[in-house]
């Protein structure tokens, strides 16, 4: 699926809705490695940008995104709409991203 047609909206500028697919989701679950904690602890020391925790945390939500395409595809949809993340800590050091939006088929108009 192109990811020109995924937006966080619920039209997508020219076309319409055909049809309405259902709720589609990808979910990551990760944990943080020994090393990674311990160089993000370093990290924090100088300030800043945690380089180590903003490369886990966009790893994370591109998987989580890339796993409800495929979800999307799999229902036989064209565009997603709606799209939302949402993170939860499920334990100490381990984290969920859900990733989801509503599957459609869209036309031009």
């Amino acid at each position: 699926m192109e990811h020109t047609k995924t937006t966080t909206t619920f039209t997508l500028e020219g076309f319409r809705i055909a049809k309405n697919l259902g709720v589609v989701r990808g979910v990551v679950v990760r944990s943080r490695s020994v090393f990674g904690s311990i160089g993000a602890s370093l990290q924090t020391i100088f300030g800043g940008n945690i380089t180590l925790m903003t490369n886990l945390c966009e790893k994370t939500r591109k998987d989580a995104f890339e796993m409800m395409l495929s979800h999307a595809d799999e229902t036989g949809a064209n565009a997603v709409l709606g799209v939302r993340y949402d993170a939860n800590e499920i334990m100490q050091g381990v984290t969920e991203v859900l990733c989801y939006g509503t599957a459609v088929t869209v036309e031009p108009i």
